[in-house]
């Protein structure tokens, strides 16, 4: 048995992510499939914003609209663009993912935030448009509240966008 890569042999994996607000200022979250909890009430699982890896040559706008598509279902007719955020931002796996998680081949990912209006409604939300798919539920809630969930190691990054993208919560 071969023992697992040392995290800072490894690169970052360049990725993208998305909060959606509704109009009335909620935020989009989905339960991932591949998590603890995952076909159980909504109460259990682990919830996050969607988020996928940029292609080779691929801008990250182009990369978080086609994301979105491929997990949530949504084309982007439904979506608009808030902001992008300034910065990008840096998350270490922890380490029992190290070697597992995102093929094997990173040590974590370095992420280029964006914010979304959604201008669709509910039944836009096709959680199947991808095979197998990524997310079980999805849920509204309250930005302030995104922490608080089970959002397990991203917690860091996620109490940061609350701070940055809290502009886009109050309700349009």
């Amino acid at each position: 048995m071969s023992l697992p890569p040392k995290a800072e042999s490894l690169p970052y994996r360049p990725n993208v992510a998305a909060m959606i607000f509704r109009a009335d200022g909620r935020i989009l979250i989905a339960r991932r499939t591949d998590q603890p909890g995952a076909g159980g009430p909504l109460s259990e699982g682990t919830w996050q914003c969607p988020q996928g890896g940029i292609d080779d040559g691929e801008d990250p706008k182009t990369a978080v609209f086609r994301e979105v598509q491929e997990e949530l279902g949504l084309e982007a007719r439904s979506l608009k663009l808030l902001q992008e955020h300034p910065d990008w931002i840096t998350y270490d796996l922890p380490d029992y993912l190290i070697g597992k998680a995102l093929g094997g081949r990173f040590r974590g990912q370095t992420q280029k935030w964006f914010a979304l209006a959604f201008t669709g409604t509910d039944a836009d939300i096709r959680l199947d448009a991808q095979r197998p798919p990524e997310f079980d539920a999805f849920q509204w809630i309250e930005l302030a509240d995104l922490p608080s969930g089970n959002v397990g190691f991203k917690k860091p990054i996620y109490e940061r966008l609350v701070q940055d993208f809290a502009p886009f919560a109050a309700p349009v």
